[in-house]
């Protein structure tokens, strides 16, 4: 074999290693980085978590204090527990956040209650208010299994 011919397959290899090298590097930058990303979303999504599970056991405190309306508060704790332990909803003693969500969910809100006639928002703060009256007790003992409850 002729010298320019080990000599071209000789350089032809060197490149085809060092084009090797570089695609293996880069790669490998790659899936560092991906997997920086993966920990930074999965650092956030436990950060998030604890703040809201944080969250539902202050409204469950501010329930056993009598601090707020229990229908407010079945309000928040039943959208937190969506996103943080949805089978709880269907548990009892827990599932009575759930009961009530459903039976003032239809009632305005914000805004909306604002712009609403006052007669109808007073038939619905009547219709709320018997609501937490018939419910109080298991509310209480709803916020306080859901305030002692290991996430």
């Amino acid at each position: 074999m002729p010298p320019w011919l080990q000599w071209t397959l000789i350089i032809t290899g060197l490149l085809a290693i060092a084009l090797l090298v570089a695609f293996i590097l880069r790669q490998s930058r790659t899936l560092q980085e991906g997997k920086k990303r993966q920990a930074k979303t999965e650092a956030f999504q436990k950060e998030r978590r604890e703040s809201m599970v944080e969250s539902i056991r202050v409204l469950a405190m501010a329930v056993e204090e009598d601090q707020m309306e229990y229908s407010e508060a079945c309000l928040r704790i039943k959208g937190l527990l969506e996103h943080v332990a949805p089978e709880l909803l269907e548990q009892p003693p827990f599932r009575i956040f759930q009961e009530v969500h459903d039976l003032i969910q239809h009632m305005p809100t914000h805004r909306t209650r604002q712009e609403t006639e006052t007669r109808f928002v007073e038939k619905m703060d009547r219709e709320r208010l018997a609501v937490e009256e018939k419910h109080a007790d298991a509310i209480r003992r709803a916020a306080t299994a859901i305030r002692r409850h290991p996430f």
